[in-house]
């Protein structure tokens, strides 16, 4: 221990001058050396500290910047698959919506033509039906016309004054008679 304490010594006691030489002492030259190397890392660390830093900080930066465009890209994302399902059911309503649209018009035009259909029948009908019983009333007329017109013309020709009235009041009643039974 005493080489030890020696060795502090000495390095508070520096020759002033000599020679040039080695010195052998291995705890005093080791001393020295990591003095030196102590002071140049002290010295030059800094400015590695401080590259270290900025570094540090340029990736915790992208990092934070990453996490917000994830964040903001996970938000657009939600967004985007809400539009996506919203337009889908929208879609699918206007499917289901159109398909029983165009069942209902059809449904409406059938039934529209067959009301159509029917009353058209109808007016068909009626209107045989009008003319069956005018065409009726001409030949009734005009056979009723030309009996009367011949037992007119058989009467004038073959009857008295006596026996033509009351031909003429018996065919009076015969025709109120039938009057009766048309109405």
């Amino acid at each position: 221990m005493k080489n030890v304490t020696d060795s502090f010594v000495f390095l508070g006691h520096w020759p002033s001058a000599g020679s040039f030489g080695f010195n052998t002492d291995i705890l005093a030259t080791n001393l020295i050396n990591l003095s030196v190397v102590i002071g140049v890392l002290i010295f030059f660390g800094k400015g590695v500290s401080d590259l270290l830093d900025n570094r540090k900080q340029r990736i915790l930066n992208t990092i934070r910047n990453s996490e917000e465009l994830r964040g903001r890209a996970i938000e657009q994302l939600e967004k985007a698959r809400t539009r996506l399902r919203k337009v889908e059911m929208e879609a699918d309503q206007f499917r289901v919506n159109g398909y029983s649209e165009i069942e209902r018009e059809k449904m409406n035009l059938i039934n529209s033509t067959y009301k159509t259909l029917e009353q058209l029948e109808n007016y068909k009908n009626e209107t045989i039906h009008f003319e069956q019983q005018r065409a009726i009333n001409q030949v009734r007329q005009r056979v009723f016309q030309q009996a009367l017109q011949g037992a007119l013309g058989t009467l004038n020709s073959c009857l008295n004054n006596e026996l033509h009235l009351r031909t003429i009041n018996a065919n009076i009643g015969m025709f109120g008679a039938m009057k009766e039974i048309t109405d």
